[in-house]
């Protein structure tokens, strides 16, 4: 799908459900990574997540724009347009709007431990996403001397 195509998705969803026009410009935005899309204040644009339409379909891309619109439409009107406003709780109700997008990226995934390191003297384990000078450090625990088991 194109921005051209997603504007006119936009507009007919727009009239649509909301029963208003959609005036302003649509676009994919590639950069936003845990956001389905946004709307924008400034310039009363909508951009849209590319990987909402990749990784979960059509629908899933229709409730997102369905999100932005509402936040549209009640800002032009000058209600409250934020997702802590009751005039967009209500609005998403009743266009059966997403208050959340599903989970586009994993970063609920555990970091990987990358350096193991070890007390010589009471054998204390210590896992370190960054490398450590061993010279320079010494055991928390007893003071003995760090020296580094392996790299994952």
């Amino acid at each position: 799908m194109m921005d051209i195509e997603l504007q006119k998705l936009i507009e007919d969803v727009s009239n649509e459900v909301f029963g208003k026009p959609f005036l302003h410009i649509s676009r994919f935005n590639s950069r936003l990574r845990t956001t389905g899309g946004r709307y924008m204040l400034s310039d009363h644009s909508i951009e849209i997540n590319p990987l909402v339409l990749q990784k979960y379909g059509t629908e899933e891309l229709v409730g997102v724009i369905k999100h932005e619109l509402c936040h549209y439409h009640l800002h032009i009107e000058g209600k409250g347009y934020r997702h802590r406003d009751n005039d967009f709780r209500e609005l998403l109700k009743q266009t059966a709007s997403p208050r959340f997008c599903k989970a586009l990226s994993e970063r609920n995934e555990k970091p990987r431990v990358l350096h193991l390191y070890r007390c010589t003297a009471c054998k204390l384990e210590y896992k370190r996403r960054r490398r450590m000078d061993v010279r320079k450090y010494r055991c928390g625990k007893c003071a003995g001397a760090i020296t580094k088991i392996q790299t994952t």
